[in-house]
Order: C-alpha cells, then structure tokens, then sequence
C-alpha cells in the first residue's frame, strides 16, 4: 500500500505490521503506551483509540478513505490524541474496549474505534465509519468536549465503567440463574428427588439439556449455526465429537460431519492450495472474507484430524494434510515459528489472488475447463462479484465421476493438473500481505493441531514440525518462568496473557502424549505453577486475561466466553484436570472442578457461548482412563492407540525408568514385554500386553 513520504509517524518504530501500515498515515498516530496517555492527561485532550488487525478488510477501507486523507488527518490531529492499536498484540486493550461498546449496545467488529477521556475511558464509539459520517463525528465529538458539553461525556463514561468493571462472571455466571431454574431445582430437592450428578453438579439429565440447547441453533442442510455470516468455531465441532463420545447419538456426530463436509467443499476452503479464510459472509460458506488466520487453522487441523479418527472420511485427511503444507509454506519462518495472517486484499481488491472469471479459466484449461467449471461450480456471469468465481464443491468425487462416467483414478490425476495449473497463475499474481509477526497462543493452537494430526495419522513429519515449533517458543517466546507475547525479527515483546500460557500449556501436555518427551510436561508444570501465582482470583475460581506484573489498564478482565478461541479460563481449566492427572496433583484437578462449578448452569442455558467448558462438562460426567504404557515397544503401542479418538484418556510412557507420578510405579516387566497399565480413579488394573486387551478394558 503506498503512502505519501512527506508523512512519517510514531508507528514507524512499531515491529507490529498492522501499525506499520499506517506509519506514514498524515494522522499523527501513537502506540499505546505511556507517552500517548500522558499527552492526553497533560493538555486534556480526549483520545481516539483505532484498534485492527493486519489481514482487516474493512480496516484498510477506512484507512484509504479517511486515515490517508490530509484533510480527514488534520480534524483528527486537531481534536485528538490519536493512538492505533494492534488486536492480535494486545488482546487486553481490545477487550476492554470491545466490552465498552457491547456496552453502549452497538454492535463489535474491526475496525473498533473509540474515543474516550483523558483518562482512557470510553465515552462513545463504533466499527467501520464512511469518511463523510466519519469527519461530521470528529468535528461533534471534538467540538463537544473541548465545550460544554465535557461533562456529560465524563459522566457517560462513568456509567460504562461501571459495566466495564463488572466481571462475566458477576453478570452472567451462577449468581444470576434464572428464578424458574431455581424453583426447579428447589421443588425437586424438596420431595427428595434430585437428578444424580458428579463432580461440579454434573448430571445427564442435564447434559442432554445442554446438547438439545445447542442443537436448536444447527443449520441443518448446509451445517454451522443456523446464522449468517457463518464462522468456522471449532470449538462448537469438537464439542460434538465429545459428546458423541460420552453418548453414543449419532445426530450429533452426524451434525458435526456434515458442517466439516460443507466447509471442506465450501469457497470458505481454498479448494487449491489449502487453508481456511476466517469466515463466510452467507450461509452456505460460499464467499468468505478472504483473510487466512494461523489461529483458525490450528484449530481445524485439530477437528479435521478428530473427526477422521471418528470416520476414516478421506476428504478430513485430505483437508488436514492440504492445510498443514499451506501453513508449511506460506506461515512458516526459517526457524519453525509460524506467522499470524495473510491478508484479505491484494492490489486493493478483496480476493482478487483467488479468483477467476469464465474466460480467464478458459485460457487457463483449454478444453478441460468445461469439466473443471461443473467441479469447481463456475458459471459464466460468476457466482461472486465482477463475473469472478469463488472455486467451491457441492458433492463427493465418487458421485462427480459417476455423473460424467469417469474412473475414479482418472478424476483424482484430473483435479491434481487443474490445482496446478491454477497455482502457476497465481505465482504471477500479486500476492496478499503477510502478517509476519509471531503471536504465542496461536502458534501453540497451530502446534495443538500438529499433535492431533500426528495422533490420526502418524506422519512423521507433523511430529518434526511440532518440535521444531516448541523448540522456537522456548528460544525464543520464554521471559525466564513466563513469555513474551509477541516475536517479530528476533525481537520479543509485551508480557504473555492468559490466552498464551493457557494454549501454550494445553500444547505442551499433548506434545508429551505425542512423543514421552518429559521435557514437555515439565515445561507445561512450569507454566502452570507461574499462571497460578500471577493471574489468579481465589474469589471467583478463575484466572484473569493480565499478569498481576502488567500494565495496569483501567479494568482487569477475565476471559470466560468461548468464541472463535476457547475462554482462557475454559482452556486452563481443562489443563489443571490434564496436567492434574499426569502429576496426580488433586489440587489441580479440584480447583478445575470449581471453575466448572461456577459457570455449570450458564453452559447449559448458552452452550453455543462455552463449549469448551461443556467438553470439560462432558469429561467429568463421564471421566476416561490413564494408561501408562511401560517397555520397549512403548512408541509402537502409543502409535496404535493414537489412532482412535480416546476421550478424555490421558497417556503416559516410558521405556526405562521415570518419576513421573504414572509411571514411577509401574516396574518393568521381567520378561522384557511392553505392558499397558490402565487406571482410573486412582487405582489400576491389571497390567495387559497388547493394544486390543488396553481397548478391551476401556
């Protein structure tokens, strides 16, 4: 994007590529930090905070048409003290401001632009503004503090402190059940009869609740929630493996397939190259807001890898392997750490890298475009804009090659030359901007989905990536027992939040059940005990978002609703019961049985909002086994086993002596066999000799 050299701004020695795109923007713009807050207290000013991401389709609209305007800059400048923050950096400044708006009941997105006192707080905001509404709200905004009207502003922003200052728990969790759900359960206690229920109050009558809540939102022709636009929300699939797991339906699991199905096949997949965009604009996963986020795809590899598990469904192996070597080759930096986004836009346009208009496949595929153009649904006036196509399927290759009386073979070699083709047109193309800054957490969702691809399909390359990718984190994310945020040309910054150590941690365990390397789990002990001392609040049972050492803002936030990314609370919760039963830490596993226990009944009620807690529901109504595998074949044994989707079964081996607490009790066996030892509840079976045995016991 080019911008007028005359202009050159704070951003300029920002390693964030978001803030470096408006360097030199006429607008006098700051990071956040303390210069620009000082300035503000100083001379009085109220302050705009313009929050986005690098991969921002709409934040480059409005950069173009206002934040690159000379006039548009000086109305700013004059009323303002301006300050451009990166999302994906500070996650913490997002939330606090994101709640203002919910708060003044308009509606979130990015761009997020709120103005606020001297003294940070929010008095007004919105998303996206046309440069003319925008330039009339400069000029009332401005105009309005700096006269008469000051005070009212202060005392709205009073007011939204007093929500901002509420935590989700205080708002929505058990304190506020709903009367009539209280009457139900007193009435029942009253004559005696009560549902039976486990660790947190868990019961199955309620969990089928919970499920039916969840279900009444499925789109059940084309998958997803019934809602447009449509996101992918991993953690609403994977929950349904889960509960299919624990309850045999098969509505569930075939809910789950079929919204797999339809994304895999939907314009959302890029059909060529791999890799997912961040969400579809429809219903129907057709035409996606073209960003590619690391963190989304992470988490698909982990639900695609999953669901193969499940259903042995090649086209969830294809999707898994397409999309690791899309992340392989355009995330990924020299030494394993892997970038955050590619852009939605090249040459100023939305999408243009991936689309083709009729003519421009014509000449592309000569007298095979026909059959490509009923594969890949492209028409003639375009099903997109401007007469382009978005590539998209609508059935199985088994059912295409019927239909146009091909072998099955020759389909598979005639689909490999089309995604040739069309990817050395691309390489000609301009190609869409690179966030190439390094982000903690989602790097570690990109090394969670690693290990579960490994799991199902035992490609070791997927191990080496994972290791190689663990290995950068401890080079080069650690701040000594903590980590960094954030990466970016060897340089690392901003203290780690919740959300890193939480994903960084649940990683970890899992590259440990992946390969017995103990490093890992004592790595993730590590973390753990630091998460404990630094972020959390006894008084309510979970973990704050900031470390009790990090710039203080004007609230201190928890996480507690799963969105596109688990609640970090829901995360950490899950990691205290997984690390809690590796190290037979009770404390660990009790305190993720409080922090369940105070959001149980708004599971139930919103399970769409918390479905990583209700796979947390999920394994604590129905706990699985440790096995612990001890002996020579112990990474064949492994192997085997981690091929099937075991819920909530935690693994432990060795093939010499260790102290881990699962292992350092279980001797070898004399006769030098390999032996599996299954335990629940503290107390073990027999040990048993083969795979098939260590299922049977389960």
């Amino acid at each position: 994007m080019a911008h007028p050299a005359s202009h050159t701004n704070r951003l300029a020695d920002e390693t964030s590529p978001y803030l470096q795109q408006h360097a030199h923007n006429p607008v006098d713009w700051y990071p956040w930090g303390p210069e620009a807050l000082n300035r503000a207290r100083t001379e009085q000013k109220p302050i705009l905070v313009s929050i986005g991401y690098a991969a921002c389709h709409w934040c480059h609209v409005m950069e173009r048409e206002s934040f690159e305007n000379e006039a548009v800059a000086a109305v700013m400048n004059r009323h303002f003290v301006c300050i451009k923050v990166d999302r994906e950096e500070r996650p913490d400044v997002d939330q606090i401001y994101m709640d203002a708006l919910h708060a003044m009941g308009l509606q979130g997105g990015w761009p997020l632009n709120v103005f606020l006192t001297a003294d940070a707080k929010p008095f007004y905001g919105g998303t996206y503004f046309p440069q003319g509404n925008w330039t009339k709200l400069l000029e009332n905004i401005g105009q309005a503090y700096a006269g008469e009207h000051r005070a009212e502003l202060e005392q709205s922003a009073e007011r939204f402190m007093e929500s901002i200052g509420t935590s989700e728990l205080a708002k929505y969790g058990t304190a506020n059940r709903n009367a009539a759900q209280e009457a139900d359960y007193s009435a029942l206690a009253a004559i005696g009869v009560a549902p039976e229920t486990g660790p947190a109050g868990v019961s199955e009558e309620e969990f089928k609740l919970l499920v039916y809540n969840l279900s009444t939102k499925f789109d059940r022709e084309h998958g997803g929630m019934n809602r447009a636009p449509k996101f992918p929300m991993p953690s609403i699939w994977r929950f349904l493996l889960r509960a299919h797991a624990v309850s045999g339906s098969r509505a569930v699991l075939d809910q789950a397939v079929l919204t797999l199905r339809e994304m895999a096949w939907g314009g959302i997949y890029d059909q060529v190259h791999g890799g997912f965009a961040r969400y579809s604009v429809d219903g129907e996963w057709l035409a996606p807001h073209f960003e590619k986020m690391l963190y989304d795809n992470g988490q698909l590899v982990s639900l695609y890898s999953e669901a193969f598990q499940l259903t042995q469904d090649e086209l969830f192996r294809e999707t898994v392997y397409d999309t690791i070597e899309f992340i392989r080759l355009e995330l990924t930096n020299s030494e394993g750490g892997f970038y955050s986004s590619l852009d939605a836009d090249s040459e100023g346009e939305e999408g243009k890298f991936y689309v083709f208009t009729k003519a421009e496949l014509r000449a592309i595929l000569g007298d095979e475009e026909p059959l490509f153009a009923d594969y890949y649904n492209c028409t003639a006036p375009g099903n997109w804009e401007h007469g382009r196509n978005i590539l998209h399927r609508r059935e199985t290759d088994e059912a295409f090659a019927a239909a146009h009386q091909l072998a099955p073979g020759a389909l598979l070699e005639l689909v490999t030359g089309w995604k040739q083709k069309i990817m050395a047109v691309r390489a000609t193309r301009v190609r869409p901007g690179l966030d190439d800054k390094v982000l903690t957490g989602w790097n570690a969702l990109m090394l969670q989905g690693l290990t579960d691809a490994y799991r199902a399909f035992g490609e070791p390359e997927f191990l080496v990536v994972a290791e190689r990718n663990a290995r950068f984190i401890e080079a080069n994310l650690r701040d000594g027992a903590g980590l960094f945020r954030t990466c970016k040309n060897g340089r690392a910054s901003i203290s780690g939040f919740l959300e890193d150590y939480a994903l960084v941690i649940q990683a970890y365990i899992s590259l440990y059940e992946v390969s017995f390397a103990e490093k890992w789990l004592r790595e993730a002990e590590v973390l753990t005990a630091y998460v404990q001392a630094n972020f959390f609040d006894s008084a309510e049972n979970q973990f704050f978002y900031t470390d009790s050492r990090a710039e203080p803002l004007i609230a201190r936030k928890k996480e507690l609703f799963d969105n596109v990314i688990p609640a970090s609370n829901s995360v950490m919760a899950h990691n205290l019961r997984r690390l809690g039963r590796h190290l037979e830490n009770p404390e660990y596993m009790d305190l993720a049985t409080a922090m369940l226990a105070q959001v149980r009944h708004l599971v139930v009620k919103e399970p769409q909002h918390l479905t990583n807690w209700a796979a947390l529901y999920a394994a604590l109504l129905h706990p699985g086994a440790e096995i612990a595998i001890t002996g020579p074949q112990t990474e064949d044994f492994r192997a085997e086993l981690s091929r099937r989707f075991l819920f909530d079964t935690v693994l432990a081996g060795t093939e010499a002596a260790s102290e881990l607490p699962l292992l350092k009790l279980h001797k070898l066996a004399a006769d030098g066999r390999t032996a599996l030892h299954v335990c629940r509840h503290q107390s073990c079976l027999a040990p048993v000799f083969g795979v098939a045995e260590a299922l049977a016991a389960l």
